[in-house]
């Protein structure tokens, strides 16, 4: 039922459904005030995002989800993989660093308001 009604209201506003777009968490569902913080697609071997750019006047704020994503992906790692989260925390730290160093790609785009 409710993939129809998802359906339903994607059709309505003009949105398009993506098939293998991630499920909403059912708290951000049920709270009216919750945001999206961040969006990230993989199309053709490349990321495309979108960033609620606008919600803090800090970006260090954006440090804070990063942290806690990973933090995320370390539990779900665990949970799917039984793979150690410390481990995995780990090596999510050493891929970051190595992509802040030395770069695999410069993002492009604009502000689309």
């Amino acid at each position: 039922m409710f993939m129809a009604l998802r359906k339903l209201l994607a059709s309505f506003l003009g949105i398009p459904l993506m098939p293998k777009q991630l499920p909403i968490p059912q708290a951000a569902i049920q709270d009216r005030n919750s945001v999206e913080i961040f969006r990230v697609w993989g199309v053709d071997d490349a990321q495309h995002v979108s960033v609620n750019s606008g919600l803090w006047k800090d970006p260090a704020m954006y440090a804070l989800v990063l942290a806690d994503l990973a933090r995320h992906i370390a539990t779900a790692y665990k949970q799917k993989f039984n793979r150690d989260p410390q481990k995995t925390l780990e090596r999510i730290m050493a891929g970051f660093a190595a992509e802040m160093d030395s770069p695999t790609d410069t993002p492009k785009g604009e502000v689309i308001r």
